[in-house]
């Protein structure tokens, strides 16, 4: 083949191996970018009562005369109020309260799962696996409902209770932190049981039974061994769970009381019921500044670890 032949080939190559690596750039600009843009524009507006309900407006038709005055009448109102009212402040502390204790109870509860269902025979893990994400099957707001029947005054769980002798009355369930918390345990387990279970299973079991030949106990050899080599899938398990609970409005607005809004229904509430645009995109991007954060620790230390094993 002629040098020239080789050259256009070649040219071909580095243009497809740029459009490869440019689409995921330009899906990032268009459907992130863009869209976090325009929320902070609104967020640096002021309320009004007009349709669209916020200004100032960007006029395209008075050129750059008209784009100095939008960005003149653009102002940071709306984040002073934001830090200075205390309920928006209640709401994200609230929100990351909730986010922390149920990543937490998401832990304690889906590690054992995941590990039970490594070390179960291979014919079965696939049933398993099938069963953890059953769930997924039937839709989010169907299996909310479900449980609002069950927690309710005289629903399932009491009943059970009584049955059982564990209380000797009904008790409160629904409209409460407790059912919160259930609910967000129940929906979003299967975010936490798969990522440790696709670590777990590539785990060579040798390394257990050359633990144990070596005297080391059985707890002693999790800590040492499984623990290290599950802790990637453990910590995307935990920030799959955190940051969507964080941002979360349809299970604790279901389940939850009117006493503990998290910042998801105190946006939705600004932006559909008070109208408050600027406000409820403010919400919206310190909520995302928040969310920034665990996300660039994760990156942080994916990149040292890719280090340390080079």
């Amino acid at each position: 083949m002629s040098a020239t032949g080789q050259h256009e080939i070649g040219g071909r190559r580095s243009f497809g191996a740029r459009l490869v690596v440019l689409v995921p750039y330009l899906w990032l600009v268009g459907f992130f970018l863009v869209p976090f843009a325009i929320v902070l524009k609104i967020s640096l507006s002021q309320t009004a009562l007009a349709q669209p309900p916020y200004v100032p407006l960007l006029d395209l038709a008075a050129g750059w005369d008209g784009a100095k005055a939008f960005l003149r009448e653009l102002s940071l109102d709306t984040y002073r109020l934001l830090f200075s009212d205390a309920i928006y402040l209640f709401s994200y502390f609230k929100s990351l309260q909730v986010a922390a204790l149920s990543t937490l109870i998401l832990l304690v509860v889906g590690i054992p799962l995941a590990y039970g269902i490594a070390r179960a025979p291979r014919r079965l893990q696939w049933l398993l696996v099938l069963l953890v994400i059953l769930p997924f099957w039937t839709s989010l707001l169907i299996r909310i409902y479900a449980w609002i029947n069950i927690l309710q005054h005289d629903g399932l769980l009491n009943e059970a209770l009584l049955a059982l002798g564990i209380i000797s009355a009904p008790v409160v369930w629904l409209s409460t932190d407790t059912a919160v918390y259930i609910g967000l345990v129940y929906c979003y387990l299967p975010f936490m049981v798969l990522p440790v279970y696709a670590t777990l299973e590539k785990m060579d079991i040798a390394l257990l039974e050359a633990a144990a030949d070596l005297g080391c106990p059985r707890w002693k050899a999790f800590w040492l061994v499984t623990w290290p080599l599950a802790r990637p899938g453990i910590v995307a398990g935990a920030l799959l769970c955190f940051i969507p609970i964080v941002g979360e409005f349809v299970i604790p607005d279901l389940l939850g009381g009117s006493q503990s809004s998290m910042i998801g229904q105190t946006l939705w509430t600004e932006f559909f019921s008070n109208k408050d645009w600027p406000v409820a995109s403010a919400i919206a991007v310190v909520l995302l500044c928040l969310l920034v954060v665990p996300m660039t620790i994760y990156e942080h230390l994916q990149q040292r670890a890719l280090e340390r094993d080079r």
